[in-house]
């Protein structure tokens, strides 16, 4: 029954983790138990565990075995995502180290390289997600490109197109010339850069010339029109003129078009229907050719003339030196601007005319936004509810296709005159065709692959098995809750309501819990520049997986970020030797305690009957606090709990009769201590797995398959709760009298209460224990005082005197104490006068003040106990 003399989880946590592995976490459909499921937001194959993962897992963990300890069939679905750039961009690094590049390897044989790679490090962060306790079904993994999901992701690709919900066709979009695919809207990422604005006049045909501002002067080789706004009075008569694109001298008619702003610039566009989208929007408008300028990699095509080859910033260059030497060149201004840059990569993007395969989204984005209106899915916190019906109802055409190799290639076919033939996979393409053609042909597959994104919007139905009706499916969709980033909000969670609500009629998941995003003690965004990226798994090897996890539960409440410091950790990992230290004290105090001993028929002693209605109280608060998923707010009821109540006062209270000489009193203690304790090791286990694990071992118990624990309200006790509180108000001013005084802790000294309603139960059922833990020597006398000088007290409602030791140099004292009183009140005074102050409240955060109006609290007791202090 003895545990070690310290814990040690670089010992534990890895026999656990293997007991765990061996049994496994597997869920049973046909239990007939009330089902609840969560599936993973799928970490990518490329990552390694990072703080978001461990506050993000560490959550779903909580509910995850609290709902299996709760009698649930509780279900975590675990998977890793192929991360389409992400993935190809590792492999192509790993290629260029060997002096080669996919191009020249072909695409079956980069494609088995991947494979490769994925087998040998793919599944890294899911082990690292098991040292961090996660009690996944792993039986249950699933991978975005496992052949299951893959026919999920054709068969919605397949209906979609044939219900018209995806076309292909030659639109604006985003791209990467460093990645050389388009991107999604929430692909690119906006940034504020320095750059220039360049005025070039553009020569009229009848003569003069009209100037022009713009920030991307190699995008001129691609103009067809200039454009003008038809109110605008300064050119309004040059509108059906024709002006003429320097170098190239292509003739440019000048439009009507009310998207010109006239206050930008010069008030006259250039049109570039190939590269703006802006300008594409008025070139299909007007029928205006569109003529693209650059190749996929960023250089200048043959459309570029003399500056074809050159990469586009070089162009820029060599263009702008060509304007100014050949007089077209008025001025250059310094112009700060955001720009748009590929989230994956940091490259600046071009808005380029392509053809692609797009979803059309705004029928699909409908039915989403009422299901959150209904009532159907919840966010919490509420206010990130606006933020989805902002973008919902704002949303553009969803641009699918990638030019990678990486992910799952379009199910696009197209025969010998360019007809497209969407199907499951060849065989059915080529049956189509055959009808089609009534012969055989030869058919070309589209060479571009999916977005990510598609394949994981698909995750919560396609794990269960979907298009087919699986036993999984039946019992675990909807899933109940679904935890994740407030960054992927749009990339992710939507769609999954959209594609959810599409194809099964239902909504993927009940609830869903935006987590904050961890940043740095001094409130900064962690990032590699900065120097300040936290690796968890470092954090679990030095502190253990239990502290990681306590200390991200503690932050998971903050707000829109969450401050992660080393303190907090220290903190949580003294927590754990505190639980591991108590634990220790009751296993060794009740050896010999038989296992069937339990509470019937004993006299419970005051501090007994105290400690076991805190205990309903706490249990009440914690399950409350999970349902509602409040986990720092549970965290922080276990913890002052264990802490404030268990440790700091009933286990020094059952001292008195475990180490006396009544044993009836001593198997009562004994009785209460290990039934506190298997209480605690289960509430604290879905918040604490191995530590609490472990010490159910000890106790011939398997916690981690055991019933959370639920309240006994016959335990309930309101009065022995009023007579402990004012126990421990007595010893913490005898204490804190000790401490103001300068008085030896250890010495005892007398005591006379002379008042208050409880204190006649307190000196006589608990005098023991006051004596004990207030080293005194107590009495009750409502008229009397120590014979010797003494301090007078007030703890509650409860006046007493403190007996002095003979020797105390009143002079002495008495300066001391005036000098701490006015050290006290000049402390107040400044405590007030900023909790006093608007600006304070405005601005400080509520964590702040409320720290702050805890110290002044402080000082108004400490200044009352200085000024009533003593009396000779």
């Amino acid at each position: 029954m003895d545990l070690p003399s310290r814990y040690n989880p670089n010992e534990v946590e890895p026999k656990i983790l293997a007991r765990w592995e061996e049994k496994g976490w597997v869920c049973n459909p046909k239990s007939g138990k009330k089902p609840f499921s969560i599936v993973i937001p799928p970490p990518n194959i490329t990552g390694r565990l990072h703080m978001g993962h461990a506050l993000n897992n560490t959550l779903q963990d909580v509910v995850i075995r609290f709902k299996r300890m709760d009698g649930y069939e509780a279900c975590w679905f675990p998977g890793t995502d192929h991360a389409g750039i992400a993935t190809q961009a590792v492999v192509e690094m790993e290629l260029l180290k060997e002096g080669k590049t996919r191009k020249e390897l072909g695409r079956e044989a980069f494609l088995a390289r991947v494979w490769q790679w994925k087998e040998r490090y793919g599944n890294e962060i899911l082990t690292q997600l098991k040292a961090l306790g996660c009690s996944c079904d792993w039986s249950r993994t699933r991978f975005t490109l496992d052949p299951g999901l893959s026919r999920a992701v054709r068969t919605a690709f397949v209906r979609l197109y044939q219900e018209g919900l995806i076309y292909r066709g030659e639109y604006m979009i985003n791209w990467c010339p460093r990645c050389e695919t388009a991107l999604s809207d929430l692909e690119v990422e906006h940034e504020e850069v320095q750059g220039n604005l360049y005025f070039v006049r553009y020569p009229l045909e009848e003569g003069g010339y009209v100037t022009v501002a713009t920030t991307r002067p190699e995008t001129m080789l691609g103009d067809t029109a200039l454009a003008v706004n038809p109110a605008d009075e300064r050119y309004r008569h040059l509108i059906g003129k024709i002006a003429i694109l320097p170098v190239l001298g292509r003739r440019l008619p000048i439009v009507a078009a009310e998207e010109v702003d006239p206050e930008f610039g010069t008030g006259v566009l250039k049109v570039t229907p190939a590269h703006d989208p802006v300008d594409f929007q008025i070139g299909q408008r007007l029928g205006l050719p569109a003529v693209n300028v650059l190749n996929g990699d960023g250089t200048v095509n043959e459309n570029g003339g003399p500056f074809a080859g050159l990469d586009r910033f070089k162009a820029r260059e060599a263009l702008v030196e060509r304007l100014k030497t050949e007089g077209f060149l008025e001025k250059i201004v310094p112009y700060k601007h955001a720009v748009g840059h590929c989230q994956r990569c940091r490259t600046m993007v071009e808005p380029r005319l392509s053809t692609q395969w797009f979803v059309r989204t705004k029928p699909l984005a409908e039915p989403a936004i009422q299901a959150v209106k209904d009532g159907k899915i919840r966010f919490i916190p509420e206010r990130w509810t606006k933020v989805y019906f902002d973008w919902l109802e704002n949303i553009r055409d969803w641009c699918i296709s990638r030019q990678l190799w990486w992910g799952h290639r379009i199910p696009a076919w197209y025969g010998p005159d360019g007809e497209i033939i969407v199907a499951m996979d060849e065989k059915e393409a080529k049956r189509i065709a055959r009808e089609r053609y009534g012969k055989d042909v030869e058919l070309q597959q589209d060479e571009d692959v999916l977005d990510t994104w598609f394949s994981s919007a698909l995750w919560p139905f396609s794990v269960m098995g979907w298009p087919d009706s699986t036993e999984d499916l039946r019992t675990f969709y909807p899933t109940d809750l679904l935890i994740t980033g407030f960054d992927i909000l749009f990339f992710w969670v939507a769609r999954m309501v959209m594609m959810g609500l599409h194809f099964l009629g239902e909504v993927p998941f009940r609830e869903v819990l935006i987590t904050p995003l961890i940043v740095d003690e001094r409130g900064q965004k962690m990032s590699k520049t900065r120097g300040n990226v936290i690796d968890p798994m470092e954090l679990i090897e030095s502190h253990g997986a239990d502290a990681l996890r306590f200390t991200m539960v503690h932050i998971s409440g903050k707000g829109r970020s969450a401050r992660f410091s080393r303190s907090l950790l220290d903190e949580s990992r003294d927590f754990l030797n505190k639980i591991w230290n108590m634990a220790r004290f009751v296993l060794t105090n009740t050896a010999d305690l038989p296992a069937d001993a339990n509470l019937s028929g004993r006299k419970l002693a005051w501090e007994d009957r105290w400690i076991l209605s805190r205990l309903q109280a706490v249990i009440s608060e914690v399950r409350d606090y999970l349902e509602r998923y409040a986990f720092h707010l549970a965290a922080e009821s276990l913890y002052h709990f264990i802490w404030d109540e268990l440790c700091d006062w009933y286990l020094e209270l059952s001292k008195v009769r475990l180490y006396g000489d009544e044993p009836e009193a001593r198997r009562t203690a004994q009785v209460v201590l290990r039934k506190v304790l298997v209480d605690v090791v289960h509430l604290l286990h879905p918040f604490m797995p191995f530590i609490t694990e472990e010490i159910g071992n000890h106790l011939g118990l398997e916690v981690s398959r055991g019933a959370y624990p639920k309240p006994e309200e016959n335990l309930r006790d309101p009065e022995a709760e009023e007579v402990l509180s004012a126990f421990c108000e007595l010893v913490r001013e005898i204490r804190a009298m000790r401490a103001e005084l300068g008085l030896d802790p250890a010495q005892e000294l007398e005591l006379v209460v002379t008042g208050g309603e409880k204190a006649q139960t307190i000196l006589g059922e608990l005098g023991a224990g006051l004596s004990r833990l207030a080293r005194v020597r107590p009495r009750w006398d409502p008229e009397g005082r120590p014979e010797g000088p003494a301090a007078r007290g007030l703890a509650g409602d409860i006046p007493f005197f403190l007996g002095l030791p003979g020797e105390v140099d009143w002079s002495a004292l008495r300066n001391r104490l005036q000098r701490n009183l006015s050290k006290v009140e000049e402390e107040l005074s400044a405590l007030e006068a900023r909790l006093n102050n608007p600006a304070f409240r405005e601005k400080a955060s509520e964590e702040v003040v409320g720290k702050t109006e805890a110290q002044a609290q402080e000082l108004r007791a400490r200044r009352a106990r200085l000024l009533r202090f003593w009396e000779e």
